[in-house]
């Protein structure tokens, strides 16, 4: 049974919607992209808050509310990266040992937790919380006021040509994300780990680190571990790009090329990133 389902199915045993109005509302979200819960506020069937209480009573779990204003130490959000916590609506909330407590909409998401668990070694505890409540923390502890309707995609782009580099970079914040660049991969990797950047695009050959070693080097700290790169090359061929795949880079573009293939390539990483992420 899908998540979608479940939901439904829970609210239903809640007595707080019919058998009836989960099939209308299946219906409507078939043709978006919407989650059930936020389709059925809109829909005044039920609020989000009931939907909390339901999937609460549920799992035996505990509820938050309104924790935005309360302070948080940077070494807690350390622990979820910001694109996590935007991707799959998350807030960190304590960590008391080994044990991490997070705030979600979703108990279903067993990914993302199992995710969590391995890249901090840590036993993930969750609470439930609204996405009003969640997206409101992340927009004041992440984003520093920033809306998240507002907030850009970073990509971080690492290639030695200045030329390649200015005319790309050009494109992309056109297109309306935000660029770092970086000159090699020392530069790059240290961009990275500070910065956070939703997906790099990275050149095979240049000085002090390549490419390869680069992506290596960065998927050994657990936090930047699942960030998707983009290997461009002038080296191009089916052996290349098979190689790059294999070795753990995300997508392979031979050079030269066109902004507006690699432009094509970052929407598809990203959109394949969505799919994977469970909807209610």
């Amino acid at each position: 049974m899908d998540t979608r389902k479940q939901i439904g199915k829970l609210l239903v045993d809640a007595g707080i919607i019919s058998d009836k109005t989960l099939e209308r509302a299946l219906k409507i979200q078939k043709e978006s992209d919407k989650r059930l819960g936020a389709l059925l506020g809109e829909m005044g069937i039920v609020s989000e808050e009931e939907v909390t209480e339901a999937l609460a009573g549920q799992f035996n779990l505990r509820t938050v509310k309104n924790f935005a204003d309360k302070k948080f130490s940077k070494n807690l959000l350390d622990l979820v990266p910001v694109r996590l916590a935007l991707g799959k609506t998350i807030f960190p909330l304590i960590h008391n040992g080994n044990n991490l407590a997070i705030a979600t909409l979703d108990p279903y998401d067993s990914e993302t937790f199992s995710h969590l668990a391995k890249i901090t070694g840590m036993r993930i505890q969750l609470a439930l919380s609204t996405r009003k409540d969640i997206i409101e923390a992340i927009e004041k502890h992440y984003l520093y006021g920033e809306k998240v309707t507002d907030h850009k995609q970073k990509i971080l782009l690492i290639d030695d040509s200045p030329v390649f580099v200015k005319v790309l970079a050009a494109a992309l914040t056109k297109e309306g994300f935000e660029v770092l660049v970086a000159g090699d991969g020392v530069e790059g990797l240290k961009l990275s780990l500070s910065q956070y950047p939703d997906l790099i695009i990275c050149d095979q050959f240049m000085p002090r680190m390549d490419g390869y070693k680069f992506m290596l080097t960065l998927k050994e700290y657990h936090e930047q571990s699942e960030l998707p790169i983009i290997l461009m090359t002038s080296k191009a061929s089916k052996e290349e790009e098979d190689k790059a795949l294999t070795a753990g880079f995300t997508d392979f573009i031979g050079k030269p090329t066109m902004p507006a293939k690699v432009i094509e390539r970052i929407q598809r990483v990203f959109s394949k990133r969505c799919e994977l992420n469970i909807h209610m």
